[in-house]
Formats: structure tokens, C-alpha cells, sequence
């Protein structure tokens, strides 16, 4: 009986050890800290902060982002409350970089570009909704 105690003592501390904490913050329309009651969406970031992921209040994912040394990096995805893909592309040193589209809820694509250093290259196109 002490031997599976014990197991059990030991087993709980290795189980809540490999769970990373994780901080809620509950959001208005254009991403400011607010009350639960009053808020449209909700992030939860990872406690090393290098994973944030912000949600719809109905709890289907919204934003998904990466962080280093507070600034976003690599791939971003954002999403329609129905969980269609909205828009994607990368984040490099803070600053959107590379190919970016946003894409129509039938996922067909809205508009398509590039990026560099954060600004806007080259021709960007636009695509009109086929019906």
C-alpha cells in the first residue's frame, strides 16, 4: 500500500511538472485587455511567452503566434470563427516577411503578396469572389 502511494505522490509530480502554465487574458474587439463579460476574444500564453495563441470566446482558435525575445517570428495563422484559414504568412524579427494571402471562408484566395522588412513589395494581388 506505501509502495503506491508513493507511486501515486510521484507520478502527480512528474504529470504537473510536464504541464507548461499557461496565462489567460481576455480581450476586446481590437485586442485590449478587458473583463471576461465584455470580451470578444481571449489569448493564453505560454509561460516561457514564447507561444501565443489567441482564441474566439466560443473557443475556436482565432491567432496563432510564435515569439522571440518578444519579437513574433516565423509562421502566423489567422483564422474565421468557423475555423476557415483567413490569412497566413511569416514573421521575421518582428516584421512580417515574405508571402503573405488572405484567403475568402470558401478558402479561395482574397489577396496574395510580399513582404520585406514589414513593408509591402512588389505587385499585390487582389482576387475577386467567384460565385
Amino acid at each position: 500500500m506505501k509502495i503506491f502511494i508513493k507511486l501515486t505522490v510521484v507520478l502527480i509530480f512528474l504529470f504537473s511538472v510536464s504541464i507548461p502554465a499557461q496565462k489567460t487574458t481576455w480581450l476586446t474587439s481590437d485586442l485590449k485587455k478587458t473583463n471576461q463579460s465584455s470580451s470578444v476574444y481571449y489569448s493564453v500564453t505560454s509561460d516561457d511567452e514564447k507561444e501565443v495563441n489567441y482564441f474566439f470566446k466560443s473557443g475556436n482558435v482565432y491567432r496563432k503566434l510564435k515569439y522571440s525575445n518578444r519579437k513574433l517570428v516565423g509562421a502566423f495563422f489567422e483564422f474565421y470563427e468557423t475555423g476557415e484559414l483567413r490569412r497566413n504568412g511569416k514573421y521575421k524579427n518582428g516584421l512580417e516577411e515574405g508571402s503573405w494571402k488572405t484567403y475568402y471562408k470558401n478558402g479561395e484566395i482574397k489577396e496574395k503578396g510580399k513582404y520585406k522588412n514589414g513593408k509591402k513589395i512588389g505587385i499585390w494581388k487582389t482576387f475577386y469572389k467567384s460565385f
